[in-house]
């Protein structure tokens, strides 16, 4: 029985050790480390450069501390404040994030793309291909 079991258990660490090394779950850790880390350069970008940009073009109103308080219903019991400048904060560095990274997209997509695209002929009419079927026949029978 404990035979059986240390089979089991070796055919088991065999195939785990064939999914860990096959290529795409790798390749798919590697995206995961380097995703991650590029989500910090974009946020540091956004917290620090365009963030302090946009309090500038406002007048240096900092939305994060708006808050809306609410009176309890019940008698001895404190209110609670809704923080809507922190979700508006949420909100617009969302919309930054996700704009850099359309930027970025962009910019890499147009790196991809060969400078000179050639461009393929024209598809022949059918006419053309008729008038080439005919000549191709003409040129058998001689």
């Amino acid at each position: 029985m404990a035979e059986k079991k240390k089979g089991k258990v070796a055919s088991f660490f065999a195939e785990f050790k064939t999914f860990a090394i096959r290529g795409n779950v790798i390749d798919l850790a590697i995206g995961v480390i380097i995703g991650s880390t590029f989500s910090k350069i974009v946020s540091e970008l956004v917290d620090s450069i365009l963030m302090p940009f946009l309090s500038l073009l406002t007048g240096g109103i900092n939305i994060s501390g708006l808050t809306i308080h609410i009176d309890s219903f019940w008698d001895g019991q404190a209110g609670v404040d809704l923080l809507v400048g922190q979700l508006l904060q949420t909100i617009i560095s969302f919309i930054f994030i996700v704009f850099c990274l359309f930027i970025l997209v962009r910019v890499i997509n147009r790196l991809r793309k060969p400078a000179v695209e050639e461009q393929a002929p024209p598809a022949p009419t059918q006419e053309q291909l008729l008038t080439e079927i005919r000549d191709l026949l003409a040129q058998q029978k001689q």
